[in-house]
């Protein structure tokens, strides 16, 4: 079955490979955007100010999760060249390597954000009525930051080699447990308290430690084309030292977008707990709306960096183009479905509050005027990563949170007469921009020139080299 699928992904039909990996990947996304839905489906039953509470702490624990993610991006985009070029041996030494690098640093990275976080609130300057349950929510997040880490990992190293089924069938299991537990904790019933807002994220909690306790399980008995044993996790300093170059504008790149949210956060906070909970439920629905373009970019990533890997680069070229293509017509087509249905998405989710309704409406017509830009970053952003130009997929990332996304959304929101529905426009405009950046760069074809897998020591130059490729030096 592996032979099968690596001849598809490096000789057979590109949309065939690309719906065979795609379509686990949305699903096994779709479920997973199940634990924000189930979580804000429940929440939204306790009010605007519990609906706010999550959404100031959400973006608060990706930053954290997002430092320590372009360790997993690096062995990710490693095992998938090592795949292409058949090196089996590789691949189960990368994948034990980030392994160890991810758990470690995520056990520091979760400690840190537990007791940094009254200063985060204290800094987003959340209302008095939000602070208690934003506290316990996000508070419960970094305890359960290891497990995140490890089934992230789990999903990307299995991406790499071609196989996304088992993830897709962990998800559905945790997702369906988390669905039962949600209600319970938060509600409480019999004995069980009820915990409010921080029974949401107590439940995801618990159903991500199962997730990354079978994650590892499935690693450690190899037999969907990663073969992990204890002897591969005994520390190789010369890798983690290549993962941190490889993997520091990654880290850098996730950061900037998860920082972004934060900020784009405090400016929305800064019009009350109406907008606050309008941006909330809204970015809920973007995430959502944009899996399909994520899941089509996770199959062009892989695609692509196993193509690279068998040296055939023309290939890769034209399996991005096919993605963007793909991606940017069917968000642009669930766009048109959501501007007309948007004030009926947020009465789901808040039925009782129509202020809420309203303006989170309103939030989804502007943002949906254009989603099919999102697809066609995503996908070039993927590319980039997948050939081992991070810092191009870096750069762009910057480029849309702080020379696009922010400015436009302050000046428009806080200098003009739009007020909160400038933050709202911010969206499209960024959108469209960065999109363009991105055609015209990946155009360029400078990406085409870094291959991991030629010679170790590259990975130790990869971040210079796409520097001064692209003109940045």
């Amino acid at each position: 079955m592996a032979l099968d699928r690596r001849a598809l992904f490096l000789t057979g039909s590109i949309p065939r490979a690309l719906l065979a990996l795609a379509a686990p990947i949305i699903l096994g996304n779709v479920l997973q955007a199940g634990y924000q839905l189930t979580d804000a489906f429940w929440v939204g039953r306790l009010g605007a100010a519990a609906v706010a509470a999550v959404s100031v702490s959400m973006p608060v624990t990706f930053l954290v999760i997002a430092i320590g993610s372009g360790l997993a991006m690096a062995g990710a985009t490693l095992t998938a060249q090592y795949m292409g070029a058949g090196r089996q041996d590789r691949v189960n030494h990368v994948a034990a390597q980030t392994m160890l690098m991810v758990t470690v640093t995520s056990v520091l990275l979760g400690g840190l954000g537990f007791m940094l976080a009254p200063s985060f609130l204290a800094l987003l300057g959340v209302a008095p009525e939000v602070y208690k349950g934003a506290l316990g929510f996000m508070r419960v997040s970094f305890i359960g930051v290891i497990f995140v880490f490890i089934f992230f990992m789990f999903q990307s190293l299995m991406r790499g080699v071609g196989e996304t089924r088992i993830p897709l069938l962990i998800v559905l299991v945790t997702v369906i447990l988390n669905f039962g537990l949600d209600p319970l904790l938060i509600f409480g019933w019999g004995p069980i308290p009820a915990l409010g807002v921080k029974g949401a994220a107590g439940a995801t909690l618990i159903t991500q430690c199962l997730a990354a306790s079978l994650g590892l399980m499935v690693l450690l008995r190899g037999r969907h084309g990663i073969a992990l044993s204890w002897r591969l996790f005994t520390p190789d300093w010369a890798y983690i030292r290549k993962a941190f170059f490889l993997g520091f504008p990654g880290s850098v790149e996730l950061s900037t977008r998860s920082l972004g949210l934060m900020v784009m956060s405090f400016l929305a906070a800064s019009f009350g707990t109406l907008t606050i909970a309008a941006y909330g439920i809204g970015s809920n629905i973007l995430q959502l709306i944009t899996i399909p373009a994520m899941g089509l970019s996770m199959s062009v990533s892989t695609l692509v960096g196993q193509n690279i890997g068998a040296g055939k680069l023309d290939r890769a070229a034209q399996i991005t183009k096919l993605g963007v293509l793909f991606g940017c017509g069917a968000l642009t087509i669930i766009g048109a479905g959501a501007y007309f249905s948007a004030s009926h998405i947020v009465a789901f989710f808040v039925p009782d509050d129509p202020d809420v309704i309203r303006e989170g409406g309103h939030f989804i017509r502007i943002m949906a005027l254009a989603w099919g830009g999102i697809a066609v970053q995503l996908c070039i952003a993927s590319a980039f990563r997948a050939s081992g130009n991070m810092v191009n997929a870096m750069v762009l990332a910057l480029v849309a949170q702080w020379m696009f996304q922010f400015p436009v959304a302050y000046v428009l929101s806080k200098h003009t007469e739009l007020g909160a529905s400038g933050i709202w426009w911010s969206f499209p405009v960024t959108n469209i921009a960065v999109a363009l950046v991105s055609v015209c760069w990946f155009a360029r074809g400078g990406w085409k020139r870094t291959r991991l897998t030629e010679d170790d020591q590259q990975t130790l130059q990869v971040t210079d080299e796409a520097l001064t490729e692209e003109g940045y030096r």
